[in-house]
């Protein structure tokens, strides 16, 4: 199966499985979806990831959910930069998500990163997702 977005297709799934009470998810894997999961754990809103080989030789993640008092610990997760229209900031430009509770993941030219990471580094980019 062809995915036009795989950024968006992953954060879909963690989003459902969350709305759902599920401990796990699984996605295809890939090395950009693997960085936002650990600027995604590094900020404490999933437990952790692994990654598992399958017969195709694409391999999957498994994301272990973060779920406290019954609540999942992501309560809003959106997609910012989309196929048909990339959003870039610069350093200084970069979104504050409710008034900085929340996280930016942005792609840099360091790497991907969270919002005050990358304001700290002085690098703007791509501003592929919104997380609170």
């Amino acid at each position: 199966m062809s995915v036009n977005d795989p950024i968006g297709d992953m954060l879909t799934r963690i989003r459902n499985a969350s709305m759902r009470g599920k401990s796990t998810v699984s996605t295809p894997a890939s090395k950009l979806r693997a960085w936002v999961l650990d600027v995604l754990e590094n900020e404490g809103y999933i437990r952790g990831y692994e990654r598992k080989d399958t017969a195709n030789g694409q391999g999957e993640l498994i994301i272990s959910l973060k779920y406290f008092e019954g609540a999942s610990a992501i309560r809003e997760l959106k997609r910012v930069s989309k196929p048909g229209r990339r959003v870039y900031a610069a350093a200084k430009e970069l979104p504050s998500v409710r008034n900085g509770l929340g996280v930016s993941i942005v792609s840099t030219p360091k790497g991907v990163m969270s919002d005050a990471n990358a304001r700290s580094a002085n690098v703007g980019g791509e501003v592929l997702c919104t997380v609170f």
